[in-house]
């Protein structure tokens, strides 16, 4: 499982293209070759770029669900919805499809954000807002998912 760390701000140029700073591109050195799946988040208005081996991880729970309830065939529809599958270019560079620049709002400044085993690709004034608007309740949410954890678990209550 990858485990990424940071928040890195870059630039995107005038056809959606950008540089992964250096020290994600290092975190990244071991699965650079092997691609990476660019989709629409669910609940934010950003990007989420998956390492292949993420993505495949994700898409075997996702194969489980029962395609015979609708419910199911429509979550899958609309999750996988504008995915494509991104390589970096010779000069190290991501080109974000036109499709997902729109659906994000990118403009020229761009924060990438680690959650964990992906990377969030922001427009910088979409980031700043998010992050002002969870501060105010963060620590209720912070007691209500991680106040229950025992040490001596290995799985949240």
């Amino acid at each position: 499982m990858v485990n990424l760390i940071g928040t890195y701000e870059c630039k995107a140029d005038v056809k959606g293209r950008l540089m992964l700073p250096s020290p994600v591109k290092k975190q990244l050195s071991s699965i650079l070759q092997d691609g990476f799946v660019l989709k629409r988040s669910v609940f934010q208005p950003c990007l989420e770029l998956y390492p292949m081996s993420e993505w495949n991880t994700l898409m075997a729970k996702v194969n489980k669900l029962n395609r015979f309830v609708k419910k199911n065939n429509d979550f899958i529809r609309r999750f996988t919805a504008g995915v494509k599958v991104i390589e970096l270019d010779s000069s190290g560079r991501l080109l974000i499809p036109k499709d997902l620049h729109q659906f994000a709002e990118i403009k020229k400044e761009v924060v990438l954000s680690s959650s964990v085993n992906i990377i969030e690709i922001w427009d910088k004034a979409k980031y700043e807002i998010a992050i002002d608007e969870a501060t105010l309740d963060f620590a209720d949410l912070a007691e209500e998912v991680m106040g229950n954890l025992n040490d001596d678990e290995d799985v949240l209550s």
